[in-house]
């Protein structure tokens, strides 16, 4: 068996279930600053991840607590033999949906998790909290984290600030869903002679999806109508980069709601940072040119930064600063919440 600190990370969301098995460096204790600042992995080192494409189920009683743990507790104790590792200091769960619908998670994980894994201390955060974690580590300043929906976070490190992150009917104001919709309303609009029409919008609808009268029956009823309507959304950046000027116009306002949000949540000050994470930010330069002019008109007194991990590596840096002790974004009811467990045997 291996000595040393093990904690565990887990990124719970659209896109499936991952775990990653992190160790801390040899030292590392209370006030020792290990993922104090730094974004990623906040000086954890990952040994070992397995990630499950299927997404954990969310019902009428939220989030399925019991799915959750039927896989999350067989790919950490997989992860903990194949390492060598000893027993875990720490887990952390970014789940998608914690602030609205994680009751059941808060009412089950920690009991469960200290049954299983003997787990004595257990960070359960909104899947935007792991993701800013990830892109700033426990600095001051603001994350957008944007691909089929969009949601932008800040903290001054006393209290967080969030802006949209409503859904594709509400808002997700910028996303690829978002995005996606305004792309295919081009194309119908060039279909039935609109003004605001876009016939080489309308020649990628005819390509990806058939006809257009078929586009209703194709979404309404599907209950992944988001990334439907965010697939799309590649083809609006192909059509700006070949000159339509419909669909670059498409982009620059998604590029201005992205920045208004962002500015929504950054706290002001000095030397502030705000990052982007998440898939939308590879489309590239068709949204970047008009987003990097949006962030400096919103937000002149902040400095845009490349996010430093994803939400998996958030979730181990939140892990390695509860187990040392130096745990410092807000905690918050659906947001961040810690719980010190007793620890008990392994079963």
């Amino acid at each position: 068996m291996t000595s040393g600190t093990w904690v565990l990370g887990v990124d719970s969301g659209g896109s499936g279930l991952r775990v990653a098995l992190g160790a801390l460096p040899r030292g590392s204790g209370s006030g020792s600053g290990s993922g104090s600042d730094a974004g990623g992995g906040g000086g954890v080192r990952a040994v070992g991840s397995v990630a499950l494409a299927e997404p954990v189920r969310t019902g009428a009683g939220g989030i399925d607590a019991r799915q959750l743990l039927g896989r999350l507790v067989p790919a950490a104790e997989g992860l903990l033999r194949r390492a060598g590792a000893g027993r875990l200091a720490a887990v952390a769960v970014g789940a998608a949906g914690m602030a609205t619908l994680g009751d059941e998670l808060r009412a089950t994980l920690p009991q469960a998790l200290r049954r299983s894994l003997g787990v004595p201390r257990l960070a359960l955060a909104a899947d935007a909290v792991t993701a800013y974690a990830g892109a700033l580590g426990q600095r001051p300043g603001a994350v957008v984290a944007a691909g089929t929906g969009l949601i932008a976070l800040g903290t001054d490190l006393r209290g967080w600030s969030r802006a949209d992150g409503w859904g594709h009917l509400l808002g997700d104001c910028g996303s690829g869903a978002w995005i996606g919709r305004a792309g295919l309303e081009a194309a119908l609009r060039a279909h039935d002679g609109r003004p605001g029409g876009s016939e080489p919008l309308l020649a990628r609808v005819r390509a990806v999806f058939g006809p257009p009268a078929a586009l209703p029956g194709l979404l309404y009823p599907r209950a992944d109508r988001p990334a439907v309507l965010a697939s799309f959304a590649p083809e609006v950046a192909r059509c700006a980069t070949e000159g339509d000027t419909v669909a670059a116009g498409v982009l620059a306002r998604a590029a201005r709601h992205i920045a208004e949000a962002a500015a929504a949540v950054c706290p002001r000050g000095e030397d502030r940072e705000v990052a982007l994470t998440g898939g939308l930010f590879r489309t590239g330069e068709p949204l970047l040119s008009p987003l990097r002019a949006a962030l400096a008109e919103h937000l002149p007194y902040a400095r845009v930064v490349t996010a430093a991990g994803d939400p998996l590596d958030g979730s181990l840096a939140v892990a390695a600063a509860l187990a040392t002790g130096t745990l410092r974004l807000p905690r918050e009811p659906g947001m961040l919440e810690a719980t010190t467990l007793q620890p008990t045997t392994r079963i």
